[in-house]
């Protein structure tokens, strides 16, 4: 028997796995498993380069699984291998077919999605929301070829799927940045969950829509294994990424998962007895043994110089930039201060990368792109594609530091929640943070961030951290200080940044941890607490309360989350009054602080966020006092609480 008829083989050997294990699991979508049978057959026993007993080894060819709710035929086929999996190489086992039957269950490695947070290294990052895995595979190939690795990037996608504008995003990333190590796989089943596709999804529209994108179109019958074979091993044509459409049948093998309405409906044990008869395999096993080819070359020493810097001379990290006057005059915006943080990391390890979305001269990462223009990579406008290729750039080894505006990010939030269930060593860097930019408007101001990420700070992921760290300086020396701890700490964090120039608060040998807080200001009537921008506010308020006999303390809890001392930390005993500050909508620190004072009792919390949306405005002053938040108000607050308005 030839390589064809192995194939057929262990697609039905496969397929047999995913309808026991999904009815085993009562949930789950064989029918899409099964529409993926031959091409995971020969993709991961013939074509792919990587190692079952080191899903770790960076030399590997990547698989990513954009199509996440077909997982239960890739599960089969690793358990069929004897693939390694476990949360990290000393935790690490052979994973057999037994392991299959445990689909789902809260005590498994093999969650219903992709996830190798919790287990399954041979992936590299969550996916199942649909959409993302083009620009994952993306930052895998960007990091390949920085590293100058000779390996190839699969990436599955369903063809309801690709009607995600993500998809279209990385596509004109692949074609801008000539990836030809990534090898698109476009499943065309013709069915969505709910319905049919579109004609717009069709093999033959998504052809052309390939190709109008720079991109070389390949169509096959994707249950034809010499076809599948050959589209997989074409040489990319004058430098074009390759994209291969497989016409398939949803539920191949099973004819009762291949009517509509079965995208996520397993088999009852009476239809899988029907099912595994259907499936039932040739009398003669092939000749021919499948096994996937090993990767080429020596596994590199992995990276391990610490990521520090020394105390902040601005003077000197300015030196070659337009900031040089800033320094000298004591006023330096944040983002300017990330800017040349930025460029002093990329100085201290090579394993820095900037990502920008065609803002880089306002956030300042360019810093960084004139001097390591080999490790910038330009986004453009496409904020989600642009997360979701920093996740694979951290999946490779990298430290990703993403910049846009705060606002901006906002859309891609969902790429962001992917990226902490994964557990990836991304850095987000939201620009323009707040309302302090005044003139611009409310479209560009970042006034959600906080509560979006203050909901993940809450959160522990399979390693014990947050699910993300939020931090907000309010001044040069913190920002540059908190983003080298960034950039040391493994794990997601976001910082805002500011568009006004901010007097410096903090000496260079002030020292910051990630999570944690300042006492800026001692009073015994009431302590202020704020971050970023308010700060600033603050200690206005403070001054005027000072002159009518009120004596106010002053906290920058710049973090999120709060310390878990933190009220010790900053003397809040028995009937203490705090007041949080925060130029964002409600959700922030304000929140945090609540939740503190109430599981400790006894202490007074109130808080001011925007009271209303904002609008332009010449100046922040003028944006504060129309949201009601800026020195009169915080005063004003501050007397009524104190029973003194």
């Amino acid at each position: 028997m030839g390589f064809a008829d192995a194939v057929n083989y262990k697609a039905i050997e496969l397929c047999r796995i995913v309808v026991r294990m999904t009815t085993e699991a009562e949930s789950g979508h064989p029918s899409s498993g099964c529409a993926l049978a031959h091409i995971v057959s020969v993709l991961m026993y013939h074509t792919m380069r990587y190692d079952v007993a080191n899903p770790w080894n960076p030399l590997s060819d990547r698989l990513v699984l954009s199509e996440g709710h077909a997982v239960p035929i890739i599960y089969a086929a690793y358990g069929d291998l004897g693939g390694v999996f476990g949360p990290d190489p000393k935790n690490a086992r052979k994973m057999t077919l037994e392991d299959c039957w445990s689909l789902r269950r809260i005590d498994s490695l093999i969650d219903g999605h992709p996830n190798p947070a919790i287990g399954f290294p041979f992936f590299d990052a969550a996916t199942g929301s649909l959409g993302q895995g083009v620009s994952v595979a993306a930052g895998l190939a960007l990091a390949a070829r920085m590293d100058g690795i000779d390996k190839t990037i699969y990436c599955i996608c369903g063809d309801a799927e690709v009607r995600e504008g993500q998809v279209w995003e990385a596509i004109d990333f692949l074609a801008d940045h000539q990836l030809t190590n990534v090898r698109v796989i476009i499943n065309c089943n013709k069915m969505g969950q709910s319905d049919y596709v579109s004609h717009q999804q069709s093999a033959e529209v998504l052809a052309k829509k390939v190709k109008a994108y720079g991109l070389h179109p390949i169509t096959i019958d994707g249950h034809d294994p010499v076809a599948i074979r050959k589209a997989l091993a074409a040489k990319p044509p004058q430098g074009k990424p390759v994209v291969v459409i497989a016409k398939t049948v949803k539920g191949w093998g099973v004819p009762a998962s291949q009517k509509v309405g079965y995208h996520g409906k397993p088999l009852s044990r009476e239809e899988m007895a029907v099912a595994l008869a259907e499936l039932k395999l040739p009398e003669q096993k092939p000749d021919m043994v499948l096994c996937p080819p090993m990767p080429r070359g020596e596994i590199p020493a992995a990276a391990k110089e610490p990521i520090t810097l020394p105390p902040p001379d601005l003077m000197k990290l300015a030196e070659g930039t337009k900031f040089v006057s800033n320094v000298q005059k004591g006023k330096v915006a944040t983002r300017q201060a990330y800017g040349l943080a930025l460029r002093a990391l990329g100085r201290v390890s090579k394993r820095i990368v900037a990502l920008d979305a065609d803002v880089s001269n306002s956030t300042f990462s360019e810093i960084f792109a004139k001097e390591f223009p080999e490790r910038y990579v330009e986004c453009r406008i496409a904020e989600q594609n642009m997360v979701s290729v920093a996740s694979g750039l951290a999946a490779a080894g990298k430290i990703p530091f993403v910049s846009t505006f705060a606002k901006f990010l906002v859309r891609a939030y969902d790429q962001v929640e992917m990226a902490a269930n994964s557990c990836a060593n991304v850095k987000l860097v939201g620009s323009h943070s707040g309302i302090s930019l005044g003139a611009d408007g409310p479209s560009q101001m970042g006034v959600v961030d906080t509560a979006f990420f203050g909901a993940l700070a809450s959160v522990r992921t399979p390693k014990g951290h947050p699910g993300a760290i939020a931090l907000n300086p309010c001044d040069a020396i913190s920002t540059i200080k908190l983003a080298a701890l960034m950039a040391e700490y493994d794990g997601l964090v976001y910082m805002r940044t500011l568009r006004p120039e901010t007097v410096l608060l903090y000496k260079p040998e002030e020292p910051f941890t990630l999570v944690g807080q300042k006492t800026l200001a001692q009073g015994k009537d009431l302590t202020l607490v704020s971050w970023g921008y308010m700060i600033h506010e603050c200690r206005k308020a403070l001054e005027a309360l000072k002159a009518q006999g009120i004596e106010c303390g002053l906290v920058d809890a710049y973090s999120l989350p709060l310390a878990d001392n933190f009220l010790d930390a900053i003397g809040a005993r028995d009937g203490a009054k705090l007041l949080v500050v925060e130029d964002n909508y409600a959700g922030g620190i304000g929140s945090a602080v609540a939740v503190a004072a109430a599981r400790r009792g006894r202490i007074r919390v109130d808080a001011m966020t925007c009271e209303r949306m904002p609008k332009s405005g010449k100046s922040a002053d003028d944006v504060l006092k129309f949201v009601a938040i800026d020195q009169t108000a915080i005063v004003r607050r501050a007397k009524a609480i104190l029973g003194k308005a």
